[in-house]
């Protein structure tokens, strides 16, 4: 997870996981991802990244695709 410019990705539990469990099939959950997630060190970097950036795949800080368009959504409505 992560692009190779963050320095915060040296530090993610998503490295050498088979990337396959952060992009779920249809009809897949993303319990797997979200657990890895849990207790990574650099969730919040890894999240403010993905909303930043919009990313609209996967999971990335604990969040699926639907919660990180939430949190959009809440940030415009907010500001």
């Amino acid at each position: 997870m992560g692009r190779p410019a963050d320095s915060w990705t040296a530090s993610a539990r998503c490295r050498g996981v088979d990337v396959r469990v952060f992009y779920p099939d249809n009809g897949q959950t993303a319990g797997a991802a979200k657990r890895i997630c849990t207790t990574c060190p650099v969730r919040a970097a890894c999240l403010s990244v993905a909303v930043a950036t919009g990313e609209r795949w996967g999971v990335w800080g604990g969040t699926t695709e639907d919660e990180r368009r939430a949190i959009r959504r809440r940030q415009r409505e907010a500001a």
